[in-house]
């Protein structure tokens, strides 16, 4: 989860990057900004469970979408979430599953599927000094897709207008672009995680990504359609929404 280069340029030093990302977020560190619970209903400081002055609150998936069956999620357009001509990623992540997509700062970043925007962080709030963890995904988006999987991108360089908490998206529509914000280590990436809703129950370390994306991004980039629902849903079955580890 670490992020951009300021210029364009091609990627034959990804192991670089890699080593480089990994070196800088560390095994339980790298995660994604945390305080995307309900809304605060009163004007008390945001908390952990509270989103703060910036951040748009998850909506509550509705029941056509908070679950998919099999049926339906094969039905489901899933698109490569960078839409850009030079792009990359490895197949590995430190610490915990996901996928740091390379591309120059900038490239639009898309909803992966037909969905529901679920949480909105227009604000980086990462501070080297602080706890890592909760605010290292700087400015992000995630997408309640209507298989019923959660699509996450963070380190975004802007979200854009409209792209808020219960409007619905279509795949491959606009969410923001590529950017270096949160613990990016000054690189353009796209960190891409895929979890299960758990709205208002979980945090950072389960929305930055529970299950491996690169299978799912292999097969989507050369058009295919693979759905993660399968897996996703047996690592729910088996561990819930847990709270942090």
């Amino acid at each position: 989860m670490c992020s951009p280069t300021t210029g364009r340029r091609a990627y034959p030093v990804l192991l670089l990057l890699t080593a480089v990302l990994a070196a800088g977020c560390g095994a339980p560190p790298p995660g994604e900004p945390a305080g995307w619970s309900a809304p605060p209903t009163t004007g008390a400081p945001a908390t952990a469970d509270q989103p703060a002055p910036g951040t748009s609150s998850p909506a509550p998936p509705s029941p056509s979408t908070a679950s998919a069956t099999p049926s339906r999620a094969a039905d489901v357009r899933r698109v490569f979430p960078v839409r850009a001509a030079n792009v990359d990623y490895h197949p590995t992540h430190s610490g915990y599953p996901g996928t740091d997509i390379f591309a120059d700062c900038g490239e639009p970043v898309v909803a992966v599927t037909d969905g529901t925007i679920l949480e909105v962080s227009r604000v980086d709030r990462f501070d080297k000094r602080g706890p890592l963890g909760p605010n290292n995904g700087g400015l992000s988006v995630s997408l309640l897709g209507d298989d019923g999987v959660r699509y996450y991108g963070s380190h975004l360089s802007e979200i854009a207008g409209g792209v808020d908490a219960g409007v619905r998206v279509r795949a491959g529509q606009k969410l923001g672009e590529v950017g270096r914000t949160g613990n990016a280590n000054n690189v353009c990436h796209l960190h891409f995680g895929i979890s299960p809703p758990c709205t208002g129950k979980d945090g950072w370390w389960i929305r930055r990504g529970v299950v491996w994306p690169a299978p799912y991004l292999d097969s989507w980039r050369k058009g295919g359609n693979r759905a993660p629902t399968t897996e996703v849903s047996t690592w729910q079955r088996k561990h819930g929404c847990p709270k942090a580890p």
